[in-house]
Order: structure tokens, then C-alpha cells, then sequence
């Protein structure tokens, strides 16, 4: 067995045992592109051995997504299947996990109209939004993983020689989840502890607000009365730990909904649903986007905005110091799930109710009524960099540093 056959291992059991966490007798769904057949089955021996009663695998073909744009009917786009939605939520019920290995492609619906891509995603959100509430409360264990896929590789990596790409793709999400540790778990473990210290310190403090200051960035944002700071990973509803980013480098909370005011510049390209958005300016007035502008892809974000009300307003911001693993890699990934994990960033849409005390029991009119936001939608966006500031308002109204030169003034 050669190194890398080894790590793959490593990584399939690190996704099964911190990740999703399976429990004896647990049923698990995986979500996988078809490039990643041999982790996916590696997962499925390692789900087996940890005592999953049955796992299902769905496949993905991202050519079969983008025969769908071009080939599909116009007013085909506002379907989804309910029994398929059905289905989700009756796994959901029955206590079951699910892994998506999530990797789309930056160009994949390149020339597609952005309307189709907003009906399609607005349909399946109103399908599954019964599930998504599973989700989205922690409810169920869930967990988002990468594995290379050869398009994917070939953008990050184009400054290589073609046959280097992907070896190049698999050493950095080593790096980044912690494989090439002795003990991947026990790194992962001692990863989240850290995590959480930094939590505990955020959650100590009750700040009023934070005050973001860099190039094309002024921004004042208002938190919640009973916000509260999470990270690396939660507790479902039956306490079973599980990690829902893998990797994850962010501690994050909500804003409130209302009190979000001034100018913010993206620092990073937004992959939003195979569409690249770049240099993303968005201003806030009272909360809600009232003006925004992009380098490119401006069409893919008015869509975006316009998938409901609560899509124009905020409800994530997270905080990742500038000098961490990722970032450090000095690399852009093109994919939110490890860009965001090495950037600060705020989320257009959904709330997790998580991050607010008690809110996991309220409905969605009582959490706008305590400043969380809803929607069908939940985006992120990344504006870390070298150069941002944060100032935090403690409860009687001192100013105090949070970041500077975009890491934690803090230790």
C-alpha cells in the first residue's frame, strides 16, 4: 500500500468517526461527483465498520447538470419532485446522517442563463425546506467534505503542468484536514478544542456590535441579544458530536438582521453554483442590500438577491484570522467551502438558528423577531484580508480590538 492509498484511508475514517460521526445502526446517505468513486467507497467500508445499518450513495454527474440547462424545457426549472423531498424528510425523521462531497466546478454553467440556475435552486429550496429545517437546526448530523475532481483541479492548479494537477489538488486537502498528521482524529480533536476556546472567548464578551475597516470595507454590524458564537462543530438533538465543515478554521454567530449599515467589498470570487462572481460590493442600509455592484457576474448576484426577501439581508458572519492553514496556502480554491476557511466572511440569507439561544425551538417569525434572518437562501461571501480591521462594542459601550491586519488582536 503506497502513501497515498494510506491517506485516502486516513481521510475516510476521519470523515466517518469526526465528521458525520456515525452511530451503531445508523443509516447514512452520501452525495458524491462520480470522480470520487474510490474515497466514496472507502467511506462506505468505514460507515459499514462503524456500524451503519445501511448507506446509500447518490451519485452526481456534472455533465448530466449541465445537459439539464441546455437541454431542458424553459418552464421546467420551477420543478422539483416532492416525493423526492418527501424522501429527505423521512430520512431526516428516522435520525439518519448525510455527506455531501461537494465540489462543483467554477465554470460548469458557464453561458447558461442565470434564470434557470435561480428557478431550479429556488424550487429545490421550497421542496426541501421541511428538511433543510433538520439541517439547519442541527438536528441530524451532516457534514461537507472535498475530494479532487480533474475540472476543479485544472482551475486551481492551471499553473501547473496538466499531469500535475491533481496530486497538487490532493496534498493541499491533506493539508487542510489534518491527514498528514500521525493521528488524524486526535489532530482533529486538539483542531477543534482550540476552536473553541476562541468561541468561549467571543461568547464572554456579548458584544453589541463590530465595526469592519478595510480597502472598500466600512461596515457596522449589529449582533442580536442572545447571539452565540460556535465552532468547529455541535451536538444533533440526540448529543452526538459532529463536524459540519471538514475542514473548518471559522468561528462564526449571526447579525442582526436590522442593524447591518455601510459599504463591504468582497476579497475572493464567490463559485455560486458553477457561476463565478467576482469583486462583489455590497451596501447595507438598515440591514438590506440597497445597492451592489460585481467586477463580473453581476447578472448571478441580482438572482441571487432576488430569491426572496430575506436574500438581501445577512445572516452569518464568521472570523478566520488571515495568517491560518488555508490562507496561508496563498491559493484561491474556488470553492466556498475551503475559501471561507481561510477569510473572514458574512453569509446573504438564512440564519442558523444555532446561533442564537433558544432558537432552535422558534419559528421563523419568532426568530425574525429576535433579529435572526430567514430564507430560503444562505450564501457566503469572503472579505478577509491582510489589511481589515475589527473593533467590538462591549456591552457598556467600550470599543475594543477584535482583529488587526486581519488577524486576532487578541490571543
Amino acid at each position: 500500500m503506497n502513501d497515498f492509498e494510506i491517506k485516502l484511508i486516513k481521510y475516510a475514517e476521519l470523515v466517518v468517526k469526526v465528521g458525520v460521526n456515525i452511530q451503531p445502526g445508523q443509516v447514512l446517505i452520501v452525495h458524491a461527483p462520480i470522480e470520487t468513486a474510490e474515497l466514496t467507497r472507502l467511506i462506505v467500508a468505514k460507515a459499514y465498520e462503524a456500524g451503519a445499518k445501511y448507506v446509500i450513495v447518490e451519485w452526481d454527474d456534472e455533465d448530466i447538470t449541465r445537459i439539464r440547462y441546455e437541454k431542458a424545457p424553459q418552464d421546467s426549472f420551477d420543478y422539483y419532485p416532492g416525493w423526492e423531498a418527501d424522501r429527505m424528510e423521512r430520512f431526516a425523521e428516522e435520525g439518519g446522517a448525510i455527506l455531501h462531497i461537494k465540489v462543483p466546478n467554477p465554470e460548469l454553467l458557464r453561458g447558461i442563463d442565470s434564470a434557470k440556475v435561480a428557478a431550479a435552486t429556488k424550487a429545490a429550496a421550497v421542496a426541501r425546506k421541511a428538511y433543510s429545517a433538520y439541517t439547519r437546526n442541527s438536528r441530524i448530523s451532516w457534514s461537507l467534505i472535498k475530494a479532487p475532481t480533474r475540472a476543479w483541479a485544472d482551475k486551481v492548479f492551471a499553473d501547473l503542468p496538466e499531469e500535475e494537477r491533481m496530486e497538487a489538488m490532493w496534498e493541499a486537502i491533506f493539508h487542510m484536514v489534518r491527514v498528514n498528521a500521525a493521528d488524524p482524529v486526535a489532530a482533529w480533536r486538539e483542531h477543534i478544542g482550540e476552536l473553541k476556546k476562541r468561541q468561549n472567548l467571543l461568547n464572554g464578551k456579548k458584544y453589541r456590535s463590530l465595526h469592519y475597516r478595510a480597502p472598500g470595507t466600512d461596515l457596522q454590524v449589529a449582533l442580536p441579544e442572545g447571539h452565540i458564537w460556535r465552532g468547529g462543530g455541535g451536538e444533533n438533538e440526540k448529543g452526538v458530536y459532529f463536524v459540519a465543515n471538514m475542514p473548518t478554521e471559522e468561528v462564526y454567530t449571526m447579525p442582526h438582521r436590522l442593524g447591518v449599515n455601510g459599504t463591504i467589498r468582497s476579497t475572493l470570487p464567490l463559485n455560486l453554483n458553477g457561476r463565478l462572481v467576482e469583486g462583489i460590493t455590497l451596501t447595507f442600509k438598515e440591514g438590506k442590500v440597497v445597492e451592489y455592484d460585481a467586477n463580473s457576474g453581476r447578472e448571478h448576484l441580482t438572482t441571487l438577491l432576488e430569491t426572496d426577501e430575506g436574500a438581501s439581508y445577512l445572516g452569518e458572519l464568521a472570523l478566520v484570522p488571515h495568517d491560518s492553514p488555508i490562507s496561508n496556502l496563498n491559493r484561491v480554491f474556488y470553492n466556498t467551502g475551503i475559501d471561507e476557511n481561510a477569510s473572514c466572511h458574512f453569509a446573504l440569507g438564512s440564519a442558523y438558528p444555532v446561533n442564537l439561544e433558544g432558537g432552535t425551538k422558534l419559528s421563523g417569525e419568532e426568530l425574525v423577531a429576535r433579529g435572526a434572518n430567514v430564507s430560503l437562501t444562505h450564501v457566503d461571501f469572503m472579505i478577509g484580508c491582510a489589511e481589515l480591521d475589527i473593533d467590538g462594542e462591549l456591552p457598556d459601550g467600550t470599543i475594543e480590538p477584535v482583529f488587526r491586519k486581519g488577524n486576532w488582536a487578541q490571543q
